[in-house]
């Protein structure tokens, strides 16, 4: 028997209630507009509008892996970051809204820039932070690198999505780029992975690439593995970007301090470096 929009959703509040999810109401909308394809306010307008038996059997195997804690992004096969839809799959970690701040500052550091700067993205996984940067900064050389090609494989693809020129490189940190890399004003804007091996993450989380989560002990450990890597290169990037948890800002700053890298200034999650012996863009 066909199912009206509200015994639909009525059904599948109850099954994500019963599963403690916290974002019941929240997910049983989003997924059903993704079913219908129609938007909230018709939805909530139409209570009486009846679902196929299709549409309710494809609602249905939406909901019963939401039960399961999958992310939502997973199930949907997509997320927005700065405004705009990338592709998501089990291969990549969801881009957080705090990471927007990365692109906030970023653009803050080449504005005025007469320059092309040139953008390294370390540790790209779904590709999120170089699009968006290649978007807001069409001039900017754009370069990614990842040491899974499962995640180059999402981030091409979400770059296909925008004809994005970006130079893909599969590799640990930044080891196989050249030194033309890090020419003209240079900055690099890393996410890596920085939650503490014995951190408890939430239910969802435990879905995601743990690769792409936990940083070691400190959770700082590719952070001082790249810093160090900077540390021999011939051309210092000019600023470094990265996102880690707020207590662990004063060890990573410290880090930095090492291999000749500033605190500019720290935004939430985000820290921005600047090498001390910074060229002139």
């Amino acid at each position: 028997m066909p199912k009206t929009i509200k015994q639909t959703l009525s059904w599948a509040q109850l099954q994500l209630e019963s599963a403690d999810i916290d974002t019941a109401r929240l997910d049983t909308l989003v997924l059903l507009e993704d079913t219908l394809g129609m938007d909230r306010a018709k939805i909530l307008a139409e209570p009486n509008f009846q679902l196929t038996n299709e549409q309710f059997k494809k609602y249905k195997k939406a909901i019963l892996n939401r039960t399961k804690h999958l992310p939502l992004a997973y199930i949907r096969q997509k997320t927005e970051f700065y405004g705009r839809d990338f592709f998501i799959d089990h291969r990549v970690l969801e881009p957080r809204p705090e990471s927007e701040t990365i692109i906030d500052e970023l653009l803050k550091l080449c504005q005025g820039n007469k320059k092309a700067c040139n953008i390294i993205d370390v540790g790209t996984g779904s590709g999120s932070l170089i699009i968006t940067a290649k978007l807001e900064l069409p001039n900017c050389i754009a370069v990614a690198t990842d040491i899974d090609q499962a995640c180059l494989e999402v981030a091409k693809l979400n770059a296909q999505q925008y004809e994005c020129k970006i130079n893909f490189v599969h590799t640990d940190l930044i080891d196989r780029l050249s030194n033309d890399a890090y020419k003209k004003p240079c900055i690099i804007i890393a996410n890596l992975p920085y939650v503490p091996s014995s951190w408890h993450i939430n239910r969802s989380a435990t879905h995601e690439p743990k690769t792409a989560i936990f940083g070691g002990k400190s959770g700082l450990k590719l952070y001082k593995q790249l810093f160090s890597r900077i540390d021999k290169l011939p051309t210092k990037p000019d600023h470094v970007i990265t996102e880690s948890m707020p207590p662990q800002h004063e060890t990573l700053a410290t880090i930095a301090r090492n291999y000749g890298y500033r605190l500019k200034l720290s935004n939430d999650f985000i820290q921005v470096f600047s090498y001390l012996e910074q060229r002139q863009a």
